[in-house]
């Protein structure tokens, strides 16, 4: 099976954003789209650490580290990009402003529901939900972007989650290293294949229920 890299994952999200749009990216995996977002698109880029109009990541050796996103990667800003305070960029989030959030999980469900709290396991940091829970009942759509499985080969797509939800039935659509799957009202379903990946083998590592969509996109 053929799995997409973090890079082409990325750029494949970044090419399906709609034209005009303003979009949070969350921490991790999501920080990588704004690298392959164009000028001709006019999207707005988003973080929740109050910047609006996000650029791609400087070129090694001109980072400026007063200039990073939430995950306190080093970002350039766009024309006409501002800063500003963590109270208005909740507002933002919180007040259905935003069209798009695209977050990372460690878990989504049939149902949509999203888990993506920080554990802590990796970094000791105490564990904590961040303004994601914040993200995922203001924004309009909420696109997850992660790996299929996990380093051990565990689904990522469950029946429920077992992880504690960020937000219940909130994820409108999936992108994988392999899939692009929808979520609706009747299920999961994949609309999207990565080239030389059959449905029979993305489900084999989902551990939920996949229907298929009259025309799946090879991506």
């Amino acid at each position: 099976m053929k799995a997409l890299t973090r890079g082409e994952l990325a750029r494949l999200v970044a090419k399906r954003l709609p034209e005009n749009s303003f979009v949070n990216l969350g921490i991790g995996l999501p920080t990588m789209v704004g690298d392959f977002v164009s000028a001709s698109q006019g999207v707005m880029l988003h973080s929740e650490n109050g910047i609006l109009n996000i650029g791609p990541k400087p070129p090694p050796g001109h980072e400026d580290f007063e200039l990073i996103n939430a995950g306190k990667t080093p970002i350039t800003l766009g024309l006409g990009g501002s800063y500003f305070d963590t109270s208005l960029s909740f507002a933002m989030m919180r007040g259905g402003h935003l069209d798009i959030a695209i977050l990372g999980a460690f878990q989504v469900s049939q149902q949509g529901d999203l888990a993506n709290w920080t554990t802590g396991s990796d970094t000791g940091a105490p564990p904590a939900v961040g303004g994601a829970m914040d993200l995922a009942v203001g924004a309009k759509q909420i696109w997850v972007m992660m790996e299929h499985v996990t380093k051990d080969g565990e689904p990522r797509i469950v029946d429920a989650c077992t992880f504690p939800l960020t937000a219940a039935a909130v994820v409108n659509r999936i992108f994988t290293n392999v899939a692009i799957i929808d979520v609706t009202p009747t299920g999961l379903v994949i609309s999207g294949l990565a080239e030389g990946t059959t449905v029979a083998e993305v489900r084999a590592i989902t551990g939920a229920p996949l229907s298929v969509a009259d025309a799946i996109e090879t991506i």
